[in-house]
């Protein structure tokens, strides 16, 4: 190490439920590498916060050849990625110009905000710039739903009236067994350590078994059993768990009694007299492809191990009816009672221990009127406008740390919808699928370029300080700084007159940071409870003082707030809802289609850099009893198609995904030959922009054919 050579603590702020820490080694104003975690832990409840292969890999992300150093403007038809090299001054004028414009004429909610998850876990910089300068220029259109869970959202607020609902990982560690259903930690990371735990738990003894259509790295690093099954059916699986428990007594009648509400309504529908038809083993064969004996057998298993965590993703409630899955899921843990207890979990899965209540974001600011639109339909919204029953004609696309319009479904359309605006912005890194249909570019710098403050998404009791390592790359600036420079040509005042410094300082004002010299130096503060957090412990060890979030106080099994919204495919107890014959006639597209989260992305974020492209190639899983009969070999190019649209990318052979099903992981930059078919393997391209009745996306409900290319 020569003498002006630092090490910096930097934290890693995207998508993936995680939150590490970075070491970034600078010298002369370069990062010549980066390192991760690796100090001693002085609260024995919290492990190192180590990074992945990508936050390692960030170095070749900051340097990349393609990254964005200067703004542009666009030159070509819209979307061609055609673009010139401009000042800050003619860009910036040319933004302002036109929200004026576009403001003035046709309202403030002609603008569309799509900002999203690129920066999901700072404080201070990301989208929340963008949403504040909006908000201080009259509103915006803006988009809502979640996109990743919305299906274990609303399960969790009607069956335990919060979404606080997930306990510390290492609280695994305590597991005598651990079912993983739908759940892929090693790929997708979901909170710093969950694999490190996952091995611990595994060394102590516990007894891992994974449901998924896939074997998936985590159930092949981990799992004593795989159990493949065909997606969207689990709810099936479940529910035919809970009829054996049931018929055999293997349920805790006393723990339902205390703290739920509704399980008769629900053992009525499982034995069969609410419809005459018991679900059993039998009756979910042949829905799941999973044998009748296995669903004994784990229903046995899960039953009689005290404590066993039901420990489940997000994937199986990206599916049509997706919330029922999380609704069963959480009611198998209430009839082992293994809700409240260490060593349990809830069958939902979305916050942990609520850190998130310690650091604010950036403030929105503001009086406006703002209107909203589905995520999956801000394409129709542009397109149809209010003649199409949408609150706004949409005029103009801002976007900050996001790729949307790659991230959604039907990307023909979002190509479609785009051409039609009078005139869009982007902050971005790179020249990506979204930022090419820009009228402006502008390069952001990355949390590498400036200081924050950070988070976990799901689980942890720690924040990160990351600091500043480097100067801007090239003529980059700050989110934040870019929208204060645009508040100035539109005359808004008082935008921004704080220092970084001191907002951080305030956002960070209930995080009980004693001394912020030892915080910034060691990168992070770790919080130390008396005991580590389990979901619902309190509810559990004192009922009457501590209630469930819901109406009755209990955990809702039968809930009478989903009744009220008298939804007839939204059932007020937890079911299996078969498909509709719309949803189960595959019109020539008999393949149910997944699309994982992979190791080799965050969203579609790293897909670029050559050491996580070495590490995963991106293919279409498919088994070789649906490869064989349409001549397909491992390795060929293959077509992907539907209503929607096609995709064309090598084949992966494999017995690693149930029959009938193949897999395309998200988040490929899409790009389109000349005949309209997209050439880079993105799932999206296949994908309708759908949503159910209580607003999931169900993409793991999409149906393809696949032949060779």
């Amino acid at each position: 190490m020569t003498d002006n050579l630092k090490k910096v603590p930097v934290g890693c702020p995207h998508d993936c439920g995680g939150s590490c820490l970075l070491i970034a080694h600078v010298e002369d104003g370069v990062v010549k590498r980066i390192t991760t975690d690796e100090s001693l832990p002085d609260n024995p409840g919290v492990a190192q916060l180590r990074a992945c292969l990508k936050g390692r890999a960030y170095r070749q992300r900051l340097y990349h050849p393609d990254r964005l150093k200067h703004p542009l403007k666009r030159v070509g038809e819209r979307g061609s990625g055609k673009f010139e090299q401009i000042s800050w001054d003619e860009a910036l004028d040319a933004v302002a110009e036109n929200m004026l414009k576009i403001r003035d004429k046709h309202g403030p909610t002609a603008i569309m905000n799509i900002s999203h998850s690129g920066s999901m876990l700072c404080s201070y910089h990301g989208k929340g710039c963008i949403y504040r300068l909006l908000n201080m220029f009259g509103g915006q259109t803006m988009l809502h739903s979640i996109v990743s869970n919305e299906g274990g959202v609303f399960a969790a607020l009607h069956t335990y009236g919060t979404v606080f609902t997930t306990s510390e990982r290492e609280d695994l560690l305590n597991s005598k067994m651990i079912i993983i259903w739908g759940w892929n930690p090693t790929d997708s990371v979901w909170g710093t350590n969950s694999s490190y735990y996952l091995a611990l738990a595994r060394e102590k003894g516990a007894r891992i078994v994974a449901v998924d259509p896939r074997y998936t790295d985590t159930g092949a690093t981990f799992a004593d059993q795989w159990i493949p099954i065909r997606p969207g059916t689990d709810t099936a699986m479940l529910v035919a768990m809970a009829y054996v428990m049931i018929e055999e007594g293997l349920y805790d009648k006393n723990f339902l009694d205390k703290y739920t509400l509704g399980f008769d309504k629900f053992k009525e529908y499982v034995t069969g007299r609410e419809d005459d038809v018991p679900k059993t083993p039998q009756w979910a064969e042949q829905i799941t492809g999973v044998p009748a004996q296995t669903i004994v057998e784990l229903a046995h298993a899960y039953s009689k191990t005290k404590p066993a965590a039901l420990t489940v993703g997000h994937g199986p409630g990206r599916t049509n009816h997706g919330e029922q899955f999380h609704r069963a899921a959480a009611t198998l843990c209430a009839m082992t009672g293994n809700v409240g207890v260490s060593g349990g979990d809830t069958g939902v899965s979305i916050f942990g221990y609520p850190i998130q209540t310690k650091v604010m974001s950036f403030p929105a600011g503001g009086s406006p009127e703002n209107v909203s639109v589905h995520f999956n339909k801000w394409a129709d919204a542009i397109i149809e406008g209010r003649t199409g029953g949408y609150p706004s004609d949409i005029k103009m696309v801002y976007s900050v740390a996001g790729n949307t319009v790659n991230q959604l479904g039907n990307v023909r359309k979002a190509d479609r919808a785009l051409k039609m605006l009078d005139f869009m912005v982007a902050h971005d890194h790179f020249l990506t699928a979204t930022a090419r249909y820009a009228d402006i570019v502008l390069p952001a710098t990355t949390h590498f370029e400036r200081s924050d403050v950070m988070s976990p998404w799901c689980f942890g009791h720690y924040i990160i300080w990351s600091e500043k390592a480097i100067e801007p790359y090239g003529e980059c600036r700050n989110d934040i700084d870019i929208c204060a420079d645009i508040a100035k040509r539109l005359g808004i005042q008082s935008y921004n007159d704080t220092p970084e410094d001191e907002w951080l300082k305030y956002l960070t004002g209930s995080a009980d940071i004693s001394d912020w010299d030892e915080f910034q130096r060691r990168g992070f503060l770790k919080y130390k409870l008396e005991r580590s957090h389990v979901a619902f412990r309190e509810q559990v060890e004192d009922f009457e003082n501590n209630p469930f979030g819901t109406p009755s106080g209990k955990m809702e099994i039968y809930s009478q707030s989903i009744a009220d919204m008298g939804k007839p495919d939204v059932p007020p107890i937890p079911k299996y809802v078969p498909p509709s014959n719309q949803e189960a006639d595959d019109g020539g597209f008999p393949l149910r289609l997944i699309t994982a989260h992979s190791k080799k992305s965050c969203n579609s974020m790293f897909y670029n850099l050559p050491w996580v492209r070495e590490a995963e190639a991106q293919e279409i899983w498919i088994n070789s009893a649906d490869a064989g009969p349409r001549g397909i070999k491992n390795g060929d190019m293959v077509k992907v198609t539907n209503g929607i649209g096609a995709t064309v990318l090598p084949a992966r052979v494999t017995e690693r995904i149930v029959p009938g099903t193949v897999n395309i992981d998200q988040g490929m930059q899409f790009e389109f030959d000349s005949t309209g078919v997209e050439t880079k393997g993105c799932a999206n391209a296949v994908c309708p922009d759908v949503h159910t009745s209580i607003d999931i996306t169900p993409y793991n409900s999409t149906r393809v054919q696949v032949a060779r290319a």
